[in-house]
């Protein structure tokens, strides 16, 4: 056996050399490499055999296709069978369930900006290719550029062989093709001598379906509150359980006092019947009353404002509002009428007699003689009754004339004042 001889100096440093000469051009490689690396999701990233030339500068325009079937990326895109594109990528979009397909167009093809995009399939059997056509009318100078879109109602597709042969089978396989004549006789059995019913049904469908279509907004709005509501709902699901838990003592209750309550009801049936009977009997007399209250009621009516002025003017008798409207001053003469009843006599005052006393009555008083007679004769009244007026023959205004006492007082003006 062979020993391995210990490396030398020179042999350890030749090593270490060429690893970091290495390490350098690993490093210098990834440097010169473009920011972004290529690619590669597997074969259908490689372009077919005898595909279309896209030249120096082509652009991407963008097709939304409802149904894209077996059409794949590296498909052909072709402008009146000739092949100027393929298709680069194939993608759902986003909330509409329709299938984006972004293709790259050579740069030298010019399309018109409402192009139109239909998948076809180049024979019976053969593969998907999208069609580029140009409208009848040309727009107008506008042309497809990169990033422009082709949008779904400028789309469509062929009939799928799929689709004939399952037509055909069931042509050739009878299918229900036998059972046209049944439904045909039960049809005309249903509806033979109703047209005009079924004529009537299809319109009233008819309006029904206008109407929701009409309201179509409202019933979303309707359906979004409803979502809304339950949502609410899910949220508080304590809170509705535990409203539901105590309402169940009160609904216990509820049951227990079924009997008092039905028992309620039938007695206010019972009383509602006894109340018609007595309304329809009294029907005629209350009619009779109203009419007898309405000439009371119309000239309350008729009073208007007159009611209510009048009863302003009886809380200040005698001195209403009106009255002292009419005074034109800051004063006011009042003549003030008394007048007895006829037969009433008038009796004077009682004047009470003074007590007689030792001291004697002075001569030189010139009412004594006619008050007690002569000095001495007998007791003093030093007291006189007052004098009564005169009593007149006035009538006053508005009065009939009639004997008795009257009196008359009047107050004067003077500078202002009343005397």
């Amino acid at each position: 056996m062979k020993r391995r001889r210990p490396l030398t100096g020179k042999a350890a440093g030749a090593g270490i050399g060429g690893i970091v000469a290495l390490g350098a051009v690993v490093v210098l490689t990834v440097t010169m490499l473009p920011a972004e690396l290529p690619r590669f999701d597997g074969i259908e990233d490689l372009p077919l055999p005898g595909g279309a030339d896209l030249g120096s500068h082509p652009y991407t325009v963008t097709a939304e296709l409802a149904d894209v079937l077996s059409l794949v990326p590296q498909s052909a895109v072709k402008v009146n069978d000739v092949a100027v594109g393929r298709v680069t990528e194939i993608r759902l979009g986003t909330g509409d369930w329709t299938a984006h397909v972004t293709m790259k167009i050579n740069g030298d093809i010019r399309l018109p900006a409402d192009a139109g995009a239909r998948l076809q399939q180049s024979s019976l059997l053969g593969e998907k290719f999208i069609e580029l056509t140009a409208p009848a009318k040309d727009a107008g100078g506008a042309r497809l550029t990169n990033g422009s879109t082709i949008p779904l109602a400028r789309t469509s597709r062929n009939t799928e062989v799929e689709e004939v042969f399952g037509a055909l089978s069931l042509l050739l396989n009878g299918g229900g093709i036998n059972q046209l004549k049944t439904i045909t006789k039960e049809l005309n059995s249903a509806l033979g001598g109703r047209e005009p019913e079924v004529r009537s049904m299809l319109e009233r469908v008819n309006t029904l379906v206008s109407d929701l279509d009409a309201h179509r907004d409202d019933i979303t709005q309707a359906l979004d509150a409803v979502n809304r509501l339950s949502a609410t709902l899910a949220e508080r699901k304590e809170d509705v359980g535990k409203v539901l838990t105590g309402l169940s003592p009160g609904l216990k209750a509820l049951e227990n006092q079924r009997g008092s309550l039905l028992t309620m009801l039938r007695a206010l049936d019972t009383l509602s019947g006894v109340a018609v009977s007595t309304i329809n009997a009294g029907k005629d007399d209350m009619v009779a009353d109203l009419k007898a209250l309405a000439p009371t009621l119309k000239a309350l009516a008729d009073a208007g404002a007159d009611l209510p002025d009048s009863l302003q003017a009886l809380l200040t008798y005698p001195f209403t509002d009106e009255v002292m409207r009419g005074i034109k001053g800051d004063y006011l003469n009042t003549y003030l009428y008394i007048a007895a009843e006829p037969g009433t006599r008038v009796i004077p005052p009682l004047v009470p007699q003074a007590t007689p006393g030792p001291t004697p009555t002075h001569p030189t008083d010139p009412g004594a003689t006619a008050r007690g007679g002569a000095s001495g004769s007998g007791p003093v009244n030093r007291t006189s009754p007052l004098p009564l007026p005169p009593v007149q023959n006035f009538t006053p205004p508005g009065s009939s004339s009639s004997p008795g006492a009257r009196s008359t007082a009047n107050g004067a003006q003077d500078g202002g004042k009343t005397r």
